[in-house]
């Protein structure tokens, strides 16, 4: 992933080369391997890169042979090779960069290009060719990248585009973040969705809302996630897998320790025959030397990478999960202090002033710092789960089984406002790319369209039903299932992580983190100070103290009114008794799940 800055309809682009480059180095961190420029006839194009594939010849703003069109990418397009063959071989690609196939299906397909799109990105393409000149901007279906759209009083005409909202901010006076699964259109300034999965309209605030009715193929379940996983290994720079002890994280580390002993294998053999080959003759090593030179060489082992309070749930439960795939684990403990001292730091990467994205996005703010300096590039992460499948303990509370299925829609559909926003740029601070399985296109397809009453068959009681094997009818019951299998003799995961009770994030690393918060929040916000907030806000006010300083502190980063409104609070579902308080201690379920367990 990357960094984008795009500006388009100036009067003199010449001019503003040098100013719009310094608005792009605000977010060089999304990019630190190369930067580069385009200045066309209305247009400037900045790129910050993280050189993931193509690393030596991918450079960009990447340019036609003619000279005519330009792209700047944020994001990873898996399909690429695939994509190039199906153009025909009257092509000549003048790079690796998995981003470079953009161009000629522009040229093939115009804007439609983005639904043959297989990857998370965000985009700017601009075409000289044509008069006046045009540009269009997209994002991944999803919103897995970030991209926001900017408008500015003081130049009539122009838009603007950039992967963060702080080089826009000192440029515009109006801006959005930009809707996923759309794409704009200069020629008739239109911006229009382009994404129609077939579960779009089960949200209740659909005009034509559906409830699917798809029986849970546990199969295809299995094989579609597996094949996520795969697709996201494409890589040629060092990679690992976020591991929390939780299902989501530990099917991931399972899935992607797998296929990595796969690939390994594949590369052992082909080294191993090379060198049997290459060397002949009396001094020819023996069998046992040329067996350790390609095993030391071409066996590369999965790492695993883990953060908490001193002895927190997700440490415990990260550190059994990594033993039993036998991945080299990093496991990094932090403290409530150390925390807090980040905060502002991560408020200024998120740019949001959400509690719960806050909470979630320290310890992996944190945790990207140390992977980074280790010299890995990419991870892996279980973002996506809870939301397509009603992972969250609240779905307890659903009152059937369409407003389930609704809630699930709605999650998904403001995903990118939330741990698709922590996941891009709690990394992405750090040069650091977060890729995620679960929001793969083919897995939301088979998962979104699954009978909302197989998804919600767990009890809403303290007592937990169990199914034909003795196995809990708890949340995520049908992912848990679909891997509660032994394909190849060994099983995914142990039965202790792959039917754990659900923990969020920011309470899996340690509820001391989130109790922290609030007492450093009551100490610093004075009474008098939260009693006049509805003085000092118009909207978003704040309901807590912690909410309060977390505001506080985003205002003081972004202090202009278009910075606030791009924010987005998450407001749990009172409707369904849930708490103010987003953490899941705060649901019922979470405590009966524990009595009586060590």
């Amino acid at each position: 992933m990357c960094g984008i800055f795009a500006a388009h309809g100036l009067e003199k682009p010449s001019n503003d080369r040098a100013r719009f480059i310094a608005c792009s180095k605000k977010q060089r961190h999304r990019g630190p391997d190369w930067s580069g420029c385009y200045v066309g006839q209305r247009s400037v194009l900045v790129h910050e890169r993280l050189a993931i594939v193509g690393v030596d010849s991918g450079a960009q703003p990447l340019i036609s042979d003619d000279g005519k069109i330009i792209l700047a990418v944020n994001g990873e397009i898996y399909n690429h090779l695939a994509l190039r063959q199906s153009i025909g071989p009257g092509v000549a690609f003048k790079t690796n960069s998995d981003c470079e196939v953009i161009i000629p299906l522009y040229r093939k397909h115009d804007k439609e290009l983005c639904n043959l799109l297989d990857g998370m990105f965000s985009f700017v393409l601009l075409d000289e060719s044509v008069s006046p000149s045009r540009i269009i901007a997209a994002r991944d279906p999803i919103g897995i990248t970030t991209l926001y759209q900017g408008w500015s009083s003081q130049r009539p005409g122009a838009v603007f585009f950039s992967s963060e909202l702080k080089t826009l901010v000192d440029e515009c006076d109006k801006i959005i973040s930009f809707p996923p699964g759309h794409v704009y259109d200069s020629k008739d300034d239109s911006t229009t969705r382009y994404y129609h999965p077939t579960w779009w309209n089960g949200d209740a605030e659909a005009p034509d809302a559906t409830i699917p009715s798809q029986s849970a193929n546990l199969t295809l379940i299995r094989e579609t996630l597996e094949a996520a996983v795969r697709k996201r290994l494409m890589s040629e720079v060092p990679y690992g897998v976020l591991l929390s002890g939780g299902l989501d994280s530990s099917l991931i580390a399972a899935v992607a320790a797998r296929e990595t002993e796969k690939v390994a294998q594949a590369q052992y053999e082909i080294r191993k025959k090379s060198l049997q080959e290459a060397i002949s003759g009396p001094s020819s090593p023996t069998a046992e030397f040329i067996n350790k030179e390609a095993t030391l060489a071409s066996w590369p082992q999965l790492h695993s990478f883990s953060i908490g309070l001193e002895n927190s749930p997700d440490l415990l439960a990260a550190r059994k999960a990594a033993h039993y795939l036998g991945t080299v684990h990093h496991e990094y403990v932090f403290t409530v202090q150390e925390g807090l001292d980040a905060i502002p730091e991560v408020i200024y990467h998120l740019e949001t002033y959400d509690v719960t994205t806050v909470r979630a996005s320290t310890p992996m703010y944190l945790l990207s710092r140390k992977i980074k300096a280790m010299g890995v590039k990419m991870v892996l992460s279980g973002e996506g789960s809870d939301e397509i499948l009603g992972g969250y303990l609240y779905f307890h509370a659903a009152p059937d089984a369409p407003s389930f299925h609704q809630e699930c829609a709605r999650r998904v559909k403001n995903l990118h406002t939330s741990d698709c926003l922590r996941a891009n740029k709690s990394t992405m601070a750090w040069g650091l790319e977060a890729r995620v399985p679960f929001l793969d296109k083919a897995f939301l397809e088979v998962s979104m369209n699954i009978d909302p009453t197989e998804k919600s068959r767990f009890s809403k009681g303290a007592s937990q039903e169990v199914d034909e094997d003795g196995l809990p009818k708890m949340e995520k019951y049908i992912l848990r299932k679909a891997f509660d299998c032994s394909p190849g003799g060994k099983p995914y995961l142990p039965k202790s992580i792959l039917w754990r009770q659900k923990e969020q994030f920011s309470d899996g690393v340690g509820y001391s983190w989130i109790d922290g918060m609030k007492n450093h929040a009551n100490e610093v916000v004075s009474d008098d100070a939260f009693a006049k907030r509805q003085e000092r806000w118009s909207f978003d006010v704040p309901d807590t103290k912690e909410a309060y300083l977390i505001r506080d502190i985003f205002d003081g980063l972004f202090p202009s009114e278009t910075a606030a409104r791009t924010a987005v609070r998450w407001i749990p579902r009172g409707d369904w008794g849930c708490a103010a308080d987003p953490s899941g201690r705060s649901v019922k379920i979470h405590n009966a799940a524990y009595e009586g367990t060590d």
